[in-house]
């Protein structure tokens, strides 16, 4: 809905997090399959293998089965 920022909010914290904790912290990708590569490593590691205090220690997928 435009004029309401905190429906983005979610997102927004999680592409801070993986530009400034993942993408900053690796070296630049030559190509577009390492590129790839470097996303799906990053997606998989804040996904499930990053806890959080936050969430009580537990990784996002960890917590996700909790909820359900």
């Amino acid at each position: 809905r435009p004029g309401t920022p905190y429906d983005n909010a979610p997102i927004e914290r999680w592409w801070n997090e993986f530009k400034l904790r993942w993408m900053d912290r690796h070296p630049m990708p030559k190509t577009k399959l390492e590129l790839i590569a470097l996303v799906e490593a990053g997606v998989d590691y804040f996904n499930k293998q990053n806890p959080s205090s936050q969430r009580n220690g537990l990784t996002p997928d960890e917590y996700w089965n909790e909820a359900i």
